[in-house]
């Protein structure tokens, strides 16, 4: 049945209107269990967030995943290795003689290199006939392969600065060709490969 005189129907602004009270009369008859709901997702996505920015800080700080591109140190790393390199242990002792570390190419600091640390502040160092010697005495290295060539030295390490090769004594651009690392150019000591899963293991030092 047609009504007489049908009432006029309401605007968009109208509309609108009606579409707010409902949805305020909605959240209104949900009560304190909405709140709390809300509350809550609000707590973890807050907690998200913090996790994220430690995170960030503690690879800034303290660690963090490098991939290996180059040869220079086989058979110890190969290429496309992923490393765990600590920032932060070089705080609190010296580089040791057999760390592996990361630092900043001297020729182009934004480049990253991975190389040995093989002589200490103060130390001689000299290579004959392929064999490291150190304040002319031999060193043993359990970590290279193969038959090393060619001569080099000696120098003698400054005070702020260490001496680094690559494992790979035949093929890697290191200490025998920008000289003695200033300490304030290494970011970091390898520890670990952590991928692929087959190649994980410590880096150990000598």
């Amino acid at each position: 049945m047609l009504e007489s005189n049908p009432q006029p129907r309401p605007g968009i602004r109208g509309r609108l209107q009606q579409l707010t009270a409902r949805l305020r009369g909605g959240l209104a008859a949900r009560g304190p269990g909405w709140r709390r709901t809300r509350q809550g997702v609000f707590e973890v996505l807050k907690t998200l967030l913090i996790a994220f920015l430690l995170a960030q800080l503690i690879m800034v700080s303290v660690a963090q995943a490098f991939q290996v591109e180059q040869y220079s140190m086989e058979p110890t790393l190969l290429p496309h290795d992923r490393v765990l390199v600590s920032k932060f242990i070089y705080r609190l002792r010296d580089p040791a003689r057999g760390d592996v570390i990361v630092l900043r190419y001297p020729r182009s600091p934004e480049r990253n290199y991975i190389k040995r640390v093989i002589g200490l502040p103060g130390e001689k160092i000299g290579i004959r006939k392929g064999k490291l010697y150190v304040n002319g005495q031999p060193i043993r290295e359990n970590y290279l392969d193969g038959d090393i060539v060619g001569d080099y030295g000696p120098v003698t390490v400054p005070a702020d600065s260490v001496f680094v090769m690559g494992d790979n004594r035949n093929n890697s651009e290191d200490s025998r060709a920008f000289g003695p690392l200033k300490q304030d150019l290494i970011v970091g000591q390898a520890i670990l490969i952590y991928w692929p899963p087959q190649r994980a293991r410590l880096l150990a030092g000598r």
